[in-house]
């Protein structure tokens, strides 16, 4: 489903300031698998994604989704391949505008638009429909300026509606990190829910470890523009944070804490 093969980047090449945010990455997600991502700042985690999403182009390499050449496509050109939730609550909706507008955009993208009724009433009851799946009650609010929202229930609905086009892949990019813990919480068991609901081929980047490790089917540490660890479920299941700190040591002979793996 998701194909990337020797992707390198350097940013500010040929000046004091250049560096290697990617060396040679070759990452395969097959259908309806999760993949989380971690790693220290630095490491290249949303650098694949955002190369992945189209709002950055690879020095070297290629991107396939869904079997199809999506390396020189913008991202916009990509919307109907790709669903994004970004780290920031504000990022992924449009404040000023109802909830049923901000969801009716969602599930046109992508797609052709002409004129016409941009909510109807039966994408009204299909919205109250999805909404209630969340259990926030938002689908008796499909007429709420989103602005009026929590963090929590704007990053929830944002997570929905990246769904709604029906992706080929899905990107979550630190989607819980601006959240306190109860809602952090919140959003990672509907991101399971959701995700699991729709079968969708998933890649996930946190600092999370601990939410690295109970989210998804398959683990990936980076460090320095490399992947240096991938865990297949089975090997998953079995790791600990303590684990992952270990593994790190014994393969780049450095020490990693906690600390530097939340930054």
């Amino acid at each position: 489903m998701l194909e990337v093969n020797h992707l390198s980047k350097t940013f500010f090449a040929g000046t004091v300031n250049e560096r290697k945010a990617l060396r040679n990455i070759n990452l395969t997600l097959s259908e309806g698998e999760f993949v989380t991502v971690i790693g220290s700042n630095g490491a290249g985690k949303s650098t694949v994604l955002n190369m992945v999403g189209g709002k950055l182009r690879p020095d070297a390499g290629t991107v396939r989704i869904a079997g199809k050449d999506v390396t020189k496509l913008a991202d916009h050109s990509r919307a109907r391949y790709v669903g994004r939730v970004f780290q920031d609550p504000m990022a992924g909706t449009a404040p000023s505008m109802t909830i049923e507008e901000n969801m009716s955009l969602a599930l046109n993208r992508g797609k052709r638009r002409g004129l016409g009724l941009g909510v109807t009433k039966g994408k009204r009851e299909q919205f109250a429909h999805e909404l209630a799946a969340l259990e926030l009650g938002l689908e008796n609010r499909l007429k709420a300026k989103v602005g009026l929202l929590s963090g929590g229930q704007r990053q929830a609905l944002s997570l929905l509606m990246a769904t709604f086009s029906g992706p080929k892949i899905l990107l979550l990019d630190e989607h819980t990190a601006a959240l306190d813990p109860q809602r952090a919480a919140l959003v990672a068991r509907l991101t399971e829910e959701i995700v699991n609901r729709h079968r969708l081929t998933t890649l996930m980047v946190t600092h999370n470890m601990e939410q690295a490790l109970k989210l998804g089917t398959r683990l990936v540490m980076m460090h320095d523009g490399e992947i240096i660890l991938d865990l297949d479920a089975e090997a998953k299941s079995k790791m600990t944070v303590p684990g992952l700190l270990k593994e790190f040591e014994k393969i780049k002979g450095a020490q990693l804490d906690d600390r530097t793996m939340l930054q």
